[in-house]
């Protein structure tokens, strides 16, 4: 229980300094890249002790899955209650810039940010570890050198895994993009509870290059080039895929739909053949009175 009591004041040190730096922002909208770099902080370095919760509590601290994963979607749906639209997301930030909701220099600024944002992340989780406030944390703190990859499959495998929830994620984001926050917040925290926890023997699902980078890529086991492929080319083709399905083009290349014919909305109602002859005859006889 000390364990977990140290992991919740973890949690409130890190949605502190988050919900700090953004209230400092609310004057400034022209930075707004610091709050993709404060949310994807707050996303890397909370998982990571969800991370060290899941490895090394379940058979040190006695906690079962139930817990992990109830702290995950706990962890989750406060991200997005309080990070709102900024995602700490590369592959949302890339969607924008698709959808030509975002210019250039600000889907490089918010990738950029996002990124600097994770490894800091990184860097503050191992902190914290380091200070071995309990027996849970002490053994992370040993295991930072051989820590294990979250990539169990193959290469191909683990892309196809990225991919295919990517894709599934993408797809139901961009149908509650438009829906209320009390809807969409809690049901992306399900989804991606869920999709981490089905893909725990394959990828972990992050669907999240930043976050991934953060999470495994320090790890042994791969190259970076190979987790390249599999956390960041796989998301990024699984969330464009996802657009085309949904628009039936992509805005930033295509202007033409490719998938769905634009019909109109509105029919020309049919009008009675004898209704027409009477309307022909009357309209004739006006004429010729002029």
């Amino acid at each position: 229980m000390s364990g977990l009591n140290a992991s919740l004041g973890y949690f409130v040190a890190a949605v502190t300094f988050v919900v700090s730096v953004r209230f400092l922002l609310k004057k400034r909208p022209r930075f707004s890249f610091i709050s993709e770099f404060t949310s994807s902080f707050m996303l890397v370095a909370c998982w990571l002790e969800v991370q060290t919760i899941v490895e090394v509590g379940e058979w040190a601290g006695g906690l079962g899955p139930d817990v992990t994963l109830t702290i995950l979607f706990v962890v989750l749906l406060t991200h997005g209650i309080i990070c709102g639209d900024a995602s700490g997301n590369p592959s949302l930030a890339v969607q924008k810039f698709m959808k030509l909701e975002a210019t250039t220099v600000t889907t490089l600024l918010d990738v950029a940010a996002q990124f600097i944002g994770a490894h800091l992340g990184l860097l503050a989780a191992k902190y914290y570890w380091s200070l071995e406030l309990t027996d849970m944390h002490m053994i992370k703190n040993l295991m930072i050198s051989e820590c294990s990859t979250s990539l169990l499959v193959s290469v191909l495998q683990g892309f196809f895994t990225e991919f295919a929830c990517a894709l599934v994620l993408h797809i139901i984001h961009l149908n509650l993009c438009r829906r209320s926050a009390l809807i969409r917040v809690p049901l992306i925290a399900v989804l991606l509870t869920f999709l981490s926890h089905s893909a725990k023997g394959y990828t972990s699902a992050y669907m999240n290059p930043s976050l991934a980078y953060g999470l495994t890529f320090h790890c042994s086991g791969f190259t970076f080039a190979e987790y390249a492929v599999v956390y960041w080319l796989g998301s990024l083709t699984g969330m464009t895929l996802a657009v085309l399905l949904y628009m039936g083009h992509i805005p930033r290349i295509f202007a033409k739909n490719l998938l769905y014919s634009q019909k109109t909305r509105f029919r020309v109602p049919k009008t009675d053949k004898a209704e027409m002859e009477i309307f022909t005859y009357q309209f004739s006889a006006v004429k010729r009175r002029f």
